[in-house]
């Protein structure tokens, strides 16, 4: 080791030397540095190059020559790169991305080869790969309430082998063996559901340890087990997680400096090795990049900029990721960092799912060239999955593997697929992509139509026995010979697989995460001020009612008091960290994906979240304790002061670990606030606080003795009542006072169990957070999304003669076919609407303004154009030039900005009540309620949607009509999900969007983006399903992204528009697009398509920003002044007149249904929805069960005893926290509910389907039977476990009691949602009237010690009511004998308590039932948060 360490020294005195003689350089020429020749400057960078080259080797890889903006080279050290110098330094060598990444790419490997150093390469293989899965099938597959709890009892008994399990086995991939070669790009075909992504997954090593799997994976003939794939590979996923409030450039880098240089830096000293021997002199820039991406720390910062300028994410670097809640970017450039967060790491083998998702054609090229550039130049490896690869991207790629059915048809050159399929019948029309052909080619819908073999009849050829064919294919046989020879080990570069678990040293992980925990919390700042604030409330709330004037020391009730101060301190102080809980599970996901590629372990995650809260828990409880002690008039002595603070530390600390553990383990919000609720209720339960130490039954003692509240509580209390204000005896009393309050509630009374208490906490906490670590390294995030089975599906494969079914039923379908075109279609009118100079335009926002830009922006500047019915027009444009805007302000679907213009329908002025009854707007998000089916879907749409006199069979058979319209008939009974999670996937979702409006019989129809994210195959089904629309005579409208030729030219007229919202063509597009090409070409400049080129994309291409600038013309001048335009004007004019014998629209109400209808809808919809969704209703019924069984067993006996207080006070106490805990429980579990189908909400409400108040009528009753089963179970339980009287009265009012405290919770939930934006802030509000009525309940402090100016909230309380009831009913007419008075005189005496009162109160609970119903129905009819 020593003589690394002074080459090292050696190196600091020669770098300081150096410095010293550069900077003298460049002082004794100032301007003469800029008028020397260019040979001077050569030899000024020789000579620094010399010098440089005379440094030990470790500073010769950390220093570099950089050029200055001038021309002017300096040395500079890698590791002080600023951004200017990075920014200068790419500029050098990339300047345009598309052009100069070659360029570049070649001169690092002519570099490298010049000194003969090898790159290392992978070549992957999978023989005999066979996958399966079990999943349950038909009706068994949805999650209703029944199902849920017969799954959960059946995997019971299944697991100890009492009766077999009903799933059936699925197999995803059926033997498929092959080969990804290194340089070159394979791509990855096949419709959706045949097996990509498991492909992808097992290629990479990432499968699910539950599929079965046989076969084996090699990389270079290693196996999987000899190395580490997660970081030899790199999976890039096609579901976007990232963290919403870091920018793109930050999500990168970070990711940059988790997965480290990988063998960079070993590669670079060889390198510079060699070259010094062979005394070459690289290419400076080339240097300084590559020592700057294998230095560690710089290499995040040079690698990102160079990923952000080849992704294009160059423009938008610096904006938030962005999420539901935050504006950020788009969702192009959101799949974009997806895939660069993968590429910035140093992995040499590439598994891309789908990387083009919402991007337009010419980025996708882009971006696929630039990966073809570093695969082929450097050797890398890369297998690629495209949805419908526009034929410019399908021709940058090598190699073809289609995959259909779980079978592999074929795998090979892409120059052979034709000639394959053409040997078995089947060939590629002219004008057809040939990727969109071979993922039609093997569906049984599509395949007839490429058949060419005239001579033959056509019989279905089906995916096995295309894979059959294909192995006595040449290419097929070439494929299995190259299989049968085993990979030479020996050939594989030492370098080409990671051995190393992570990529970077712990320390540095540590760092790399805790500086991103920092960053994350200084982005929420806000919730750390609002807690801060919020408690800063309630401090002042506490302070008021247990102000030291109303405090006196005199008697135990005094002393009573006190301990209710302490014990709300503490309980305030621990549910303060219950903000960690959601914090917590908003980053598991992306904490998941991020650690299954192994970017960091779990315990480096872990620790700084941990750390770093620390200083926020001293800033919070110090606010807390300055403020509330002194005026509570706690004891005076400052020692006692510092010690409930460090203890308040304390239960701050080991709260918050406790609820990040619970937040691990639970994983989603639904269980994590269920177990969270459980572990709480033990808690506060057992805390010795509600229930004495005495009385507590010997079998929940050791629930006592774990609860950290106990201990938390047991410590403040010794702390206060062992000081010298509580050391004189009470009047009647033998011993001193501070003592015999802490004994009367079962605490100990010794000073040292303040010390054992905070030894028990700190214990806690550090135990909580070892817990949280572990839960994060060994538990994975729930369910995978499962597609659901059909039965029929299942059998009709298995009869094996399905060639036959399809010829037969497709005879006689067609018949019927023309039958029902003239007969079934319901009668509409055809309108059209005309919109001339539209102007939009939003408020600018503040940041632009301050830079002095006009107050307003506008997006869409005069646009003019008319649709007619039966003509499909395509809205197209480059991202951001408005479209969906357009789109937006012609639809009336636009909630803010200002609209200028006419925009007519059928020639009278558009009014959006009456438009929204005849147009339909599908979104690009299809936003559907969950947990209903396909079919009831269509049905409540159109019984809400088509008019009053269409009767219920009609109605049946036009859903039945739409259905098979937009093929949708197989999927009928397939629960509709949630997007990305479960459900149906993307096309199908698209094609229920389109369903959905077509049941409302609409005259337009508005589509925005119906294909993006769908395959050439499915997206050809969606467009036949607009095509068949548009014949009915309909007028649609659809924005397209990125169409095929076959999609773009299913359209009759396109309205093309340019960034800025100005229109550049607006007409018909004519045959093979004629009409369009003739249009383009014959402006000046513009150079002719080439034969086969997809005009969309030309068109796209020719009319760019860029374009426009190097020929110096601008098309939308062009347009204005042409023929096309004069003859757009002359039609807008004459449709904006009616035509004679027409009356603008006119309906007799709003709505097609009336008012009791639309309820009877909603309700229908909300009973599957509720039913459905076992993960709410199941779970609450279960919890109130499980609950109910631990308070009976806690609290047995207890309401039989009444002859001391205490035993009152444990009555109260299960009361209260039976109360306060299911009603808290019910509250937060419903809001994610109201949260979800609110979206839904928006979408109906805006398509005119229903006024506000039947949809929140649904939302209330649905509730109710619920909320009923839930109150009678508990209510027996509880009641005859506690024991109290059995009488019908009694018994009665409980139930009335608890019944209506749960519904005024639950309803107090949906409230809560309704007049916020978002359920984070309904969390958040709703968190601090628990907190208040917490306080105010009477139980803490009885409401005759609440002080006079507080003691009008008690009345306010509702949970004040709920108790006042509870304990009125039961004990209030007892006349045993307490304290020297009855049962009666002392609840009133020392509670004010009286049983004749109990009418008010029923009276009161039912109002606060009904008034949270009514401010949620206000709410969702008021309030409406979504922005467009």
């Amino acid at each position: 080791m020593e003589p690394l360490d002074l080459s090292n020294l050696r190196g600091r005195s020669i770098r300081g030397s150096m410095r010293e003689n550069s900077n003298s350089i460049w002082r004794n020429n100032g301007v003469e540095v800029f008028s020397r020749s260019n040979r001077d400057e050569d030899d000024e960078e020789a000579l620094k190059w010399a010098a440089l080259e005379k440094l030990p080797t470790y500073d010769r890889l950390r220093k570099g020559i950089l050029f200055g903006s001038q021309g002017v080279t300096a040395q500079v050290d890698v590791d002080d790169l600023g951004v200017s110098q990075r920014k200068n330094l790419l500029e050098r060598l990339v300047k345009v991305a598309d052009e100069d990444n070659e360029k570049f790419l070649l001169k690092l490997k002519n570099r490298i080869d010049r000194v003969g150093i090898d790159f290392p390469s992978i070549e992957v293989r999978f023989e005999h790969l066979n996958i399966e899965a079990d999943a349950y099938v038909g009706s068994r597959a949805l999650p209703t309430f029944t199902n849920f709890i017969s799954n959960f009892i059946e995997s019971l008994l299944d697991s100890i082998h009492i009766i077999p399990s009903k799933k059936r086995s699925v197999t995803i991939l059926k033997n498929v063996s092959g080969y990804v070669k290194p340089c070159r790009m394979t791509l990855l075909l096949g419709p959706p559901g045949s097996g990509k992504t498991t492909l992808l997954l097992a290629l990479a090593g990432k499968l699910d340890s539950d599929l079965r799997v046989t076969g084996k994976v090699t990389y270079n003939g290693h196996e999987l087990h000899e190395f580490v794939p997660q970081r030899t590979a790199a999976y890039i996923s096609q579901h976007d997680l990232h963290i919403g409030e870091m920018t793109v450039r930050e999500t990168l880098e970070f990711s940059a400096r988790c997965q480290g240089v990988g063998s960079r830096y070993e590669m670079l000293a060889e390198l510079s090795r060699r070259e010094k021997a062979a005394n070459i002199k690289p290419d400076v820039d080339i240097d300084m990049f590559m020592k700057a991406i294998s230095t560690e720390g710089q290499e995040s910062k040079v690698i990102t900029d160079y990923i952000l300028k080849i992704l294009g994410l160059d423009i938008c670097a610096d904006t938030m990721v962005g999420d539901q809640m935050i504006r950020g970017i788009s969702g192009g450039q959101k799949k974009r960092v997806t895939t660069g967060e993968m590429i910035v790491g140093p992995s040499k083998a590439l598994f891309m799912d789908e990387i083009s998702t919402g991007l337009d054609s010419s980025t996708t090229y882009s971006i696929v060239n630039s990966l073809k550039q570093s695969v082929q130049i450097l050797k890398g490896t890369a297998l690629i999955s495209l949805l419908q690869p526009a034929p410019e991207t399908y021709n940058l790629f090598d190699d073809i593997i289609l995959l259909s059915d779980g079978y592999i048809v074929y795998q090979g050159p892409r120059e052979d697929v034709l000639e394959f399929f053409e040997s078995m019948g089947f060939k590629c029309p002219d004008r057809k992509g040939v990727a969109d052909f071979l993922q039609e080619v093997t569906s049984k819908k599509d395949q007839q139509q490429y058949w060419v073999r005239r001579d033959e009849p056509y019989r279905f050829i089906t995916s096995k026995e295309f894979a059959e064919a294909y192995q006595s294919f040449h290419v097929g046989t070439k494929v299995s010979n190259e299989l049968s020879t085993a990979f030479d080990k020996s050939k594989s570069h030492p370098a080409a697989l990671t051995t190393e678990k992570y990529g970077i040293g712990k320390k540095q992980l540590l760092k790399v995460c805790t500086e991103r925990e920092f960053l994350l919390m200084q982005r929420n700042s806000f919730v750390y001020i609002f807690k801060f604030f919020q408690l800063m409330v309630i401090a002042l709330m506490t302070m008021t009612i247990f102000f030291r004037t109303e405090m006196p020391r005199d008697t135990a009730t005094d002393g009573g008091i006190y301990t209710g101060a302490l014990f709300f301190t503490v309980i305030m102080l621990m549910f303060n960290g219950l903000s960690e809980l959601p914090l917590t599970l908003y980053k598991l996901p992306v904490f998941y994906k991020q650690r299954d590629f192994l970017f960091y372990p779990s315990w480096a995650y872990a620790i700084p979240s941990w750390i770093l809260k620390i200083p926020v828990t001293f800033l919070e409880v110090g606010m807390w304790t300055v403020l509330t002690y002194y005026v509570i008039g706690f004891d005076p002595n400052v020692g006692r002061f510092f010690k409930q603070f460090l203890l308040l530390v304390l239960v701050n600390q080991m709260a918050s670990g406790l609820f990040r553990f619970i937040a691990a383990v639970g994983r989603t919000m639904g269980v994590a606030s269920t177990f969270g609720a459980c572990a709480l209720l033990l808690q506060f339960a057992l805390g010795g606080f509600a229930l004495a130490r005495t009385d507590v039954k010997d079998w929940w003692i050791w629930g006592y003795w774990t609860s950290p509240l106990m201990y938390s509580v047991n410590a403040i209390l010794v702390n206060e009542f062992d000081g010298e204000k509580w050391k004189h005896t009470a009047p009647n009393g033998t011993e001193p006072l501070g003592p015999s309050v802490v004994k009367s509630r079962g605490f100990f009374p010794d000073a040292y169990w303040y010390w054992i208490g905070i030894g028990a906490l700190a214990g806690f906490m550090i135990l909580f957070n070892i817990a949280y670590s572990l839960a994060l390294a060994y538990l994975n995030p729930f369910g995978k999304p499962q597609a659901t089975i059909s039965e029929e599906g299942e059998n009709n494969e298995s009869s094996g003669s399905s060639s036959q079914i399809t010829s037969t039923t497709e005879g006689d379908s067609v018949g019927e076919n023309q039958n029902k075109k003239k007969g079934m279609v319901l009668p509409f009118e055809p309108h059209s609407i005309t919109f001339d100079e539209v102007v939009y335009s939003v408020d600018m926002p503040p940041e632009m303004r301050e830079q002095g830009s006009s107050d307003r922006l506008v997006l869409l500047k005069g646009v003019s154009g008319a649709f007619r019915p039966g003509v499909l027009t395509a809205l197209m444009g480059v991202s951001g030039a408005g479209k969906t805007t357009l789109m937006d302000v012609l639809a009336g679907r636009k909630t803010g900005g200002y609209i200028d213009g006419s925009i007519k329908i059928s020639g009278y002025p558009k009014k959006q009540e009456t438009f929204a009854r005849i147009s339909g707007y599908c979104e690009q998000n299809d936003i559907h309620s969950p947990y209903v089916t396909v079919y009831e879907s269509l049905v409540y749409s159109a019984w809400l949607r088509l008019p009053q006199d269409v009767d219920e069979h009609k109605r049946m058979m036009f859903v039945e009509e739409v259905m098979d319209l937009v093929e949708l008939t197989p999927l009928r009974s397939a629960l509709v999900g949630l997007p990305g999670v479960n459900g149906l996937s993307t096309e199908q979702r698209k094609r229920l969007t389109i369903a959905v409006e077509l049941v409302a019989n609409p005259s337009i129809i508005f589509m925005d983006e119906p294909t993006s994210g769908l395959d050439a195959r499915a997206a050809a089904i969606v467009m036949r399903a607009v095509r068949n629309t548009v014949d009915t005579g309909r007028t649609v409208v659809c924005t397209i992204h990125q169409p095929s030729i076959d999609i773009f030219e299913a359209f009759d007229e396109l309205f093309l528009m340019k960034r800025g919202g100005q229109e550049i063509y607006v007409g018909p597009l004519g045959r093979e697009s004629c009409h369009l090409i003739k249009y383009f070409e014959s402006m000046p400049g513009v150079g002719k398509i080439e034969e086969g080129y997809n005009p969309a994309t030309w068109m796209l291409e020719v009319t760019s920003s860029s374009q426009e600038m190097s020929l110096g013309v601008d098309f939308t001048e062009l347009y204005k002044n042409s023929d096309l335009c004069r003859r757009n004007k002359a039609l807008i004019t004459e449709l904006s007149v009616p035509r004679p014998g027409t009356s603008d629209l006119h309906f007799e109400n709003q709505f097609s249904q009336p008012f009791w209808v639309q309820c009877m809808a909603c309700l229908w919809k909300q009973h599957w929805s509720y039913w459905r969704n076992p993960a709410y209703t199941a779970v609450r019924f279960l919890f109130t069960t499980f609950i109910a069984l631990i308070f009976g067993s806690m609290f047995w006996d207890i309401g039989t005893k009444v002859s001391r207080p205490q035993d009152l006070t444990n009555a109260m106490g299960s009361m209260y926290a039976a109360v306060l805990f299911l009603g808290v429980q019910n509250a937060s579990s419903v809001q994610p509910v109201v949260s979800v189908e609110r979206t839904v909400f928006y979408r109906e409400k805006a398509a005119g389907m229903y006024s506000a108040i039947p949809y929140a009528f649904a939302q209330v009753f649905i509730e109710i039977p619920y909320v009923f089963v839930q109150a009678v179970v508990y209510g027996l339980i509880v009641y005859s476990m506690i024991g109290f009287e059995w009488t019908v009265a009694k018994f009665f009012w409980y139930f009335f009691f608890m019944f209506f405290t749960f519904l005024y919770f639950t309803f107090f939930g949906m409230m809560t949602v309704a007049i916020t934006p978002n359920q984070n802030v309904a969390s958040i509000v709703a968190g601090f009237f628990y907190t208040v009525w917490n306080l105010f309940s009477g139980f803490i402090v009885p409401r005759p010690r609440i002080p006079i100016w507080w003691r009008w909230y008690y009345w306010a309380c509702p949970v004040a009511w709920t108790l006042y009831g509870l304990i009125a009913s039961q004990f209030a007419d007892l006349q045993d004998i307490v304290n020297g008075q009855t049962v009666e005189e002392y609840l009133r005496n020392d509670y004010g308590i009286k049983h004749d009162f109990l009418g008010v109160v029923a009276g009161v609970i039912v109002a606060f039932a009904v008034v949270f119903a009514f401010t949620f129905a206000l709410g969702i009819k008021a309030f409406n948060f979504q922005r467009r």
